[in-house]
């Protein structure tokens, strides 16, 4: 069976002709070789996504780890989620602060502890406990987002949701799925949430099912866009149950797009791959920075 991997670097307002855009397709790109790598070197599903995930979140254009949103109050709180199609394993923090790469907390909830999530002061008491590395959240502001969250604390009618709307903003949530050699699937996704939310907000990402799925039996799912909106439709789990009545990866990915459209007026993206190593992509923002590789064939990217 042929590796695949797949990974976005989330859904929203890009600016089609701007250098941001352009930095967040290559660090897609980066991310999708660096989970090939692992999986044509026979590695995990798992540690694809893991590592693909980890590398977009050092991405400062990027909503995740370094380059997050920051909320009402100048705080950086971040979610995200690892998930194994094999075992329907996962872990996830949510809500949590001063982790430069959150998803691997996430993977450590799974792996050695009783949970499946740990949230704001328990993740981070978790974090020290393991002696998980910290850093300071200056280190995860850019200056762009600082300079904005400063205008926006004058606009007390702001709207969380605009960043699906307003010219040039990036999209939110950073994500990867893969398929192994072994025919495991895996899925992984972080965020720094949406900016100006108020302090404890949690997003979809970190919720099992919504934010991201991951079964053996049918697809690997990540969603990225309004987390109020995809949690309302359970849209990763739908993408899964629509593979397993035997829709492909495409066709699924589209059919909850819609539904996210029509059902609850929201915006957003979808990745997938199915047991049988078929991806599927569709998003209906402006663009969705993204990038696949298939086998050893060479990475593609668009957005």
């Amino acid at each position: 069976m042929k590796p695949v991997i797949v990974v976005h670097g989330g859904a929203g307002a890009w600016a089609l002709d701007s250098e941001r855009l352009q930095i967040a397709i290559a660090a897609c790109e980066t991310a999708a070789r660096a989970g090939q790598e692992i999986l044509i070197g026979g590695g995990t599903a798992l540690d694809a996504v893991e590592t693909a995930v980890s590398i977009l979140e050092d991405c400062p254009v990027l909503d995740a780890g370094r380059g997050s949103y920051l909320n009402s109050a100048g705080e950086i709180e971040m979610d995200a989620l690892i998930m194994d199609g094999r075992t329907l394993n996962l872990g996830a923090v949510a809500a949590v602060q001063r982790v430069r790469n959150p998803i691997r907390l996430a993977r450590r909830v799974m792996t050695d502890t009783q949970h499946t999530m740990l949230a704001a002061a328990g993740a981070s008491a978790f974090a020290d406990q393991i002696g998980f590395p910290r850093c300071e959240t200056a280190d995860l502001i850019v200056s762009p987002e600082y300079e904005k969250h400063q205008t926006l604390k004058q606009q007390t009618d702001y709207q969380t949701s605009t960043i699906f709307t307003e010219p040039g903003a990036m999209g939110d949530t950073v994500g990867a799925v893969a398929l192994d050699a072994n025919g495991n699937l895996a899925t992984a996704v972080s965020t720094g949430g949406t900016r100006q939310k108020m302090p404890g907000r949690i997003g979809d990402s970190p919720l099992v099912g919504s934010g991201a799925y991951a079964d053996n039996w049918t697809a690997a799912v990540c969603a990225t866009g309004h987390g109020e909106s995809l949690m309302k439709i359970v849209i990763s789990k739908r993408v899964c149950d629509y593979v397993g009545a035997g829709m492909s990866a495409q066709a699924a990915c589209e059919a909850a797009i819609r539904v996210l459209a029509e059902r609850v007026q929201g915006k957003g993206g979808l990745i997938a791959v199915d047991a049988r190593g078929n991806i599927g992509i569709a998003f209906n923002t402006d663009a969705m920075p993204h990038a696949f590789a298939i086998g050893p064939e060479p990475v593609q990217c668009a957005r």
